[in-house]
C-alpha cells in the first residue's frame, strides 16, 4: 500500500508515519530529510552556512517558504518527480505540501490513498506560501487532537478500513 501523509507543519504527520511504521510495517522518510540528502542541502549550504545535511534538515522550519519553492523547482518539468522518487524507496510520502504536485502523483496512480493529519485546535494552519493541499483535497481525514492513545486508535481505525477495501479491490477482476 503506498500512502500520502499530508498536514500542515506540527501537526503530526511523522507520529501518524511512525504508527504506521510501528503497527503496519510500513516504510517512510520523512520527505524534508529526503529532500536535504537528495538536493536541498546543496542548493542552501552557502546561503545559509549550512556544514551538514543534518543542520539544513534541524533548520527547515526557518525556512519553509524557501525549501517549498526549492521542492517545486526540483518539480518543475515533471510535477511527479519527487513524488516517485520517494515511492521507490518507501511505501509512505511524508509531508507533501504541493497540489499540483498532489494532483501529478493522482494522475500517474503512484498512491493508493491521502491522508490529512489534522491538529487545528492546538496548532494553526499554515500559510499558502509553503502549503497548497487543503483538507477536502485528501482521500482521509485523521483527528490529532486528542492526544497519542487516540490518535493511535483513529489510525488504526483508518486502517483496518483501508486494508479491507484493498482485500476487495484485489477480488474486483
Amino acid at each position: 500500500m503506498k500512502l500520502l501523509v499530508i498536514g500542515y507543519g506540527r501537526h503530526g504527520k511523522d507520529t501518524v508515519c511512525d504508527i504506521l511504521e510501528r503497527d503496519y510495517s510500513l516504510t517512510f522518510s520523512s520527505s524534508s530529510l529526503f529532500c536535504a540528502e537528495r538536493f536541498i542541502f546543496e542548493a542552501l549550504r552557502e546561503e545559509y552556512g549550512y556544514t551538514s545535511v543534518e543542520q539544513c534538515f534541524a533548520d527547515r522550519h526557518t525556512h519553509r517558504k524557501r525549501w517549498f519553492d526549492l521542492i517545486c523547482e526540483y518539480n518543475e518539468e515533471d510535477a511527479s518527480r519527487l513524488g516517485r522518487e520517494i515511492f521507490e524507496e518507501f511505501d509512505i510520502y511524508c509531508g507533501l505540501r504541493n497540489k499540483r504536485e498532489l494532483y501529478a502523483l493522482k494522475n500517474v496512480q503512484a498512491y493508493d490513498y491521502s491522508i490529512w493529519v489534522d491538529r487545528s485546535e492546538h496548532c494553526p494552519p499554515e500559510p499558502k506560501s509553503s502549503m497548497t493541499i487543503e483538507p477536502w483535497m485528501c482521500d482521509f481525514w485523521l483527528d490529532n487532537n486528542r492526544g497519542l492513545k487516540q490518535l493511535e486508535f483513529n489510525v488504526e481505525q483508518l486502517m483496518t478500513g483501508l486494508i479491507a477495501r484493498q482485500v476487495t479491490a484485489s477480488f474486483n477482476f
